[in-house]
This record gives C-alpha cells, structure tokens and sequence, in this order.
C-alpha cells in the first residue's frame, strides 16, 4: 500500500511533463500542424502509451488538438468564444481581436408570421423587415444571421443603406437593447447553410434565437445560425441564494 501511494505522484508528474511539453509545441503553431505521435513520445519519455494518451486527451479536451481517425492528431483552428450576454457579433468580434464583416443577403418587407409576431409584440401579417447577413471574421464565415424588425417602430431602416452594426444603429435612435432573451439549439447545417459557411451539408452548427428590448419596446428578433467548430458557448451560472 506504502509503495502504490508513492508511485501515483510519479505517474501523475510524467503525464505533466508530457502534457506540458506538447502544448509547448502547439501552443503556436499553425492550425492543421501534426502533433507528435503517440510512439514518438512514448519513446522520448519512457512512460506507458496509456499515460501519453492521457496527455493527450487533455489537451483534445482543451481544444487545442483534435484527433481525425486514421490520420492523427493535429492542432486546432483557434476557437472563439461566443458570451451569453447582449452583445453585438460587433462588439463580441472586435473584443476576440477579430475584424467583424458583413454581406447583406436580402433586406426586404414582409408580414410578420405567427412566431416573429409574438416575438416582436405585433398582430400577426403586420409589416415588418426581414434583414439576412452573413457574418464574417476576418474574412472567415461565421454566422448567417436573419434579423427581424418592426417597421411601426423603424419605418425609414428599407429607405437607408444598411447599417455597419446593428446596434451602433439602435444607439444613434436611443434604443440600445437593455434585456432580452437568447435560446440555443444544436442542429445540421442544410445544402444552403453549408454553403454560405463553408461546410459540408449536415455539419454541426448552432441555432441561437434572440428577442432583445430597449426598456419595454421588443427591438429586435434575430436568428442565427454559427459555426459550431468555430465557437464555444460560454455561460456564466450562479447558484440560487437559498441553496448555498
């Protein structure tokens, strides 16, 4: 038992070293560069294949490597991480050090159907804009973004270019979103999907909905549909008061 108690931190300390000194070689290197095979490190440090995996696994977990059967293990594209608060895909870009981009696909009137009607607080087959992008980082496509908006509210925003930042235009009207509501479905990208991102059909993406209000006024409904290989979602949680 004596000997068992002193040979678990050795073995830990080797998995360390390994772990450590591969993300050392990763940590900056180009996107789709090999990571050292498992026989190679096994070999370097003289431990079991079983504590390089466990190395391994790590950083996979981490998201700095990913593993593709039957080729091997490779550096990650770098991930970005999408905060649960309202924000712009603007403001969220530029705090990654990313350059946001956008292409207008089609900004048009429409009535409003039964779920943007609710949404938006109107009467069903009320006019409204229906205002679809693609979303891009650094010319990179993220995002295909469908933005839903009441013309009762903005009359003039068909008879304008469209705007830079979505926000930045509800701020110059002084009806910056205070609050709302975001939702998140995973889903398979369709042929037309994929297309825009630059996926293969049936990929993985997100599906994030979003109600947002400037005080009591639903400003906006937008419908996104993200990369999933190019996002983590991150969601602050706390405890309730009663429970801690």
């Amino acid at each position: 038992m004596t000997e068992e108690r002193h040979r678990k931190p050795e073995r830990g300390l080797k998995h360390v070293l390994v772990r450590e000194y591969v993300r050392s070689l990763v940590v900056n290197a180009e996107p789709g560069t090999s990571a050292p095979s498992e026989r190679e490190l096994v070999q370097q440090f003289g431990v079991a294949r079983m504590t390089v995996r466990h190395a391994l696994d790590a950083l996979v977990g981490q998201g700095l490597l990913e593993r593709i059967p039957g080729r091997g293990t490779f550096v990650t594209k770098p991930l970005i991480d999408m905060q649960m608060r309202l924000s712009s895909y603007t403001e969220e870009m530029e705090r990654r050090g990313k350059k946001p981009e956008s292409r207008t696909l089609l900004a048009r009137r429409e009535t409003a159907g039964p779920g943007v009607s609710r949404a938006l607080e109107l009467e069903e087959g009320t006019s409204i804009v229906h205002w679809q992008r693609l979303r891009q980082a650094d010319g990179m496509p993220m995002a295909i973004q469908h933005v839903y908006l009441s013309l009762e509210t903005f009359p003039n925003f068909l008879d304008e270019a469209p705007p830079a930042s979505l926000y930045s235009w509800f701020a110059d009207r002084d009806l910056m979103p205070t609050w709302g509501e975001d939702s998140v479905l995973a889903a398979n990208a369709t042929e037309e999907e994929a297309t825009l991102l630059e996926l293969d059909p049936g990929t993985p993406v997100l599906h994030i909905s979003r109600r947002a209000f400037c005080r009591e006024i639903a400003v906006e409904v937008t419908r996104s549909v993200y990369r999933a290989d190019r996002y983590t979602l991150w969601v602050p949680v706390l405890r309730p008061e009663h429970q801690r």
